[in-house]
């Protein structure tokens, strides 16, 4: 197979209202939101359902046990969702019941875990409005954290984003989004309007498009990932046009690995063709402890992905998924019975694994070809 390329993925990462208040240089606490005024509320929310917070955090508490796991593995690209605004803008985007901020002077919580590449294409990059976004783009860039999937305008928000491996090529993360989401249809890019990299739907026009761009970009060695924003936040059923559409982009040749997010939870994964296809990553920082309706689905309990892929041709050589648990705003190793109970839970919202997920010692869960 030659050599192999090592990423890190992971889900949403939402590092604004609670979560920046618990850190350094938190940004003004208000919020427009229907039944929450201060985002300080959500820490005390936190400290309530699982113990004291000891405000403010370093950078790096906030991602626990999973600082330590990077370092082991030392992947070749660090890629996750950055589900929120980085901005001090006071602008609340009009009509939204949420906004995530963080405050640009907290930027080091990012830094700390040497993350390489910030998808943005999601429902909240522009909650503090376009002078929000500019920021953003420019904090992201002066801590030379690679963004994607937003921009100025539609060719910005487009592109790629790169991480260059030298003679062992590149990985290129391309990002884009759905309004099944939640991503408001007025954020789209377009020629000289700033936004985010909107497909106006998953049919197979769209995605041949897009395969035909990204294919613009891709050279021969590369390893291209499509980092896609798209469906609701809750439940384990995979969407049929989101599998056709993840299908079509493998087929085309231009997408190596599908990383999915937006579900609060980790959903189904496949291997199709010898490509992963993420279909829901589920969050993996958030401030929503002690918030209640919903624990069936465990949104305390979080996965990074981690995965070689072959590079020249792009084949998943394996997979590991590393459980956690998110408590007191910080990722502990999760439990064998969590873990299993992870297991579980992918593997049956799986469509088609090509495989099996095992359970190994350290209760990471494997992924296996079965012969």
């Amino acid at each position: 197979m030659g050599s192999i390329t090592t990423l890190f993925l992971a889900g949403d990462v939402m590092t604004g209202r609670g979560i920046d208040q618990a850190l350094p240089h938190p940004s003004d606490p208000a919020l427009d939101e229907a039944y929450v005024r201060d985002a300080r509320d959500y820490v005390e929310l936190a400290v309530r359902a699982n113990g004291p917070i000891d405000s403010p955090v370093s950078f790096s508490y906030i991602w626990g046990d999973v600082l330590a796991k990077l370092d082991d593995f030392a992947p070749d690209a660090r890629i996750v969702n950055l589900e929120t605004s980085v901005t001090r803008s006071p602008d609340f985007w009009p009509g939204k019941g949420i906004h995530y901020r963080m405050s640009p002077s907290n930027i080091g919580c990012l830094t700390a875990a040497r993350i390489d590449c910030c998808a943005l294409a999601n429902n909240h990059v522009l909650d503090f409005g376009y002078a929000g976004l500019a920021e953003t783009l420019d904090t992201l860039r002066s801590a030379r954290l690679r963004c994607t999937g937003a921009g100025a305008n539609g060719e910005e928000a487009a592109a790629p984003a790169i991480v260059d491996l030298g003679a062992r090529g590149r990985v290129l993360v391309f990002a884009c989004g759905t309004t099944s989401s939640g991503i408001p249809a007025a954020w789209a890019a377009g020629r000289a309007q700033a936004g985010v990299a909107l497909l106006p739907d998953l049919s197979a026009s769209t995605a041949g498009r897009l395969a035909a761009s990204i294919l613009r970009s891709k050279r021969a060695g590369d390893i291209v990932v499509l980092s896609i924003h798209w469906g609701p936040n809750w439940g384990y059923s995979i969407d049929p046009q989101q599998r056709s559409f993840a299908h079509s982009v493998i087929d085309s040749g231009a997408v190596d690995v599908v990383h999915g997010h937006s579900s609060h939870h980790a959903k189904g994964i496949e291997v199709y063709r010898g490509r992963p296809i993420l279909y829901g990553c589920g969050d993996f920082i958030n401030d929503y402890e002690g918030i209640s309706g919903y624990e069936r689905y465990r949104g305390d309990l979080v996965a990074m992905y981690l995965m070689g892929i072959g590079a020249g041709e792009g084949a998943l050589a394996w997979l590991q998924i590393v459980p956690h648990r998110l408590r007191r705003f910080s990722l502990t190793r999760a439990s064998h019975v969590d873990a299993e109970w992870l297991r579980r839970k992918i593997e049956q919202a799986t469509p088609g694994l090509d495989g099996r997920l095992e359970l190994a010692a350290d209760d990471s869960i494997t992924w296996r070809v079965v012969r």
